[in-house]
């Protein structure tokens, strides 16, 4: 085996030219012989302190960070409240997406999120409205709240009671240890709480339900269509509706209370409507079948009977 070469030169220590070598500072040594023996100094470097106007300003600034997802979520709550997009787009989500590049349910994560950090700046006595509003002459370390950093911590809160939101998140902080918490605690804390209490879910297989899509972007469009559950969850259900399978949760969910032979007839009137719809479909034959899917009744008017066999008609030589 090839010895290593001992033509090394000893290891010295870097020191500026233009400073003192401290009493305890020596060049470091090495001998290729003995590398364990190998004795390397540090000199410690001074840590500059900041001063009482640096600190109220990096306090101020660190503010800004961590409230920028919550600033962003009031103002788009502004531009959708007041259609400030209308000049432009015909939507909020369109206008979102062109302006800010944020898909469909983005906005509204962030706006649901700015309420519930509004909800927690009120249960806290020592953050005054001065603080709120940014002043960095008032931001005192000891004076500050914890809230969340980000809309991932919060997004666990966003369907529960104002109440549970701030027992939520007290809990959560504590769970930190004293420390913004993340998202996986606040969910883990939140799922703690819904076990708690816990509603029953007594929906059932074949049961006809009415669909809320109140306070739930995800839902929109589908507020008062019925469906047809096809599962049953710990805290939502699965329905069938004329144009798709949709997971639910429980509190978007309202019971037809059809007798078990109305439900078998609305199970047919979804098989007919499903089997025939199509995007394709001219305009005015699309919304005729989306009205069927609004029904609250257990059958179909006369009308309603006879439009439907013609839709199926069609249907039925387009395929043959």
């Amino acid at each position: 085996m090839t010895k290593p070469s001992s033509n090394r030169k000893k290891a010295i220590s870097a020191v500026s030219n233009n400073s003192k070598p401290s009493a305890s500072s020596a060049e470091d040594t090495f001998d290729p012989e003995n590398p364990a023996t190998a004795t390397i100094m540090v000199t410690a470097a001074e840590v500059e302190e900041l001063s009482e106007t640096e600190e109220r300003d990096r306090l101020h600034l660190e503010r800004r960070v961590e409230r920028a997802f919550f600033e962003a979520g009031r103002a788009l709550a502004e531009l959708r409240d007041r259609r400030l997009y209308r000049s432009t787009h015909s939507t909020f989500e369109e206008y979102c997406k062109d302006r800010f590049g944020f898909e469909r349910r983005h906005p509204y994560r962030l706006i649901e999120a700015a309420g519930v950090v509004d909800n927690l700046i009120k249960m806290c006595p020592i953050w005054t409205q001065n603080e709120i509003e940014d002043d960095p002459a008032t931001v005192h370390s000891d004076q500050r709240q914890i809230l969340p950093t980000s809309e991932g911590q919060v997004r666990p809160m966003t369907k529960l009671k104002p109440e549970e939101q701030q027992e939520v998140w007290q809990r959560a902080v504590e769970v930190a240890g004293g420390k913004v918490p993340t998202g996986r605690i606040v969910k883990d804390v939140v799922q703690q709480i819904m076990e708690r209490t816990q509603v029953p879910n007594t929906y059932q297989l074949g049961e006809v339900c009415q669909i809320l899509a109140k306070d739930n972007p995800e839902l929109r469009g589908k507020g008062g269509c019925w469906g047809i559950v096809n599962h049953v969850g710990e805290f939502s259900c699965t329905v069938r509706t004329w144009d798709g399978e949709y997971t639910v949760a429980l509190q978007h969910l309202k019971s037809h209370n059809y007798l078990p032979a109305e439900c078998e007839q609305m199970q047919v009137i979804y098989d007919r409507i499903s089997r025939v719809y199509s995007s394709a479909l001219e305009e005015s034959v699309q919304r005729f079948l989306e009205s069927l899917g609004k029904l609250n009744r257990p059958y179909l008017t006369g009308l309603e009977e006879k439009l439907l066999n013609v839709l199926e008609s069609e249907y039925d030589e387009i395929q043959f």
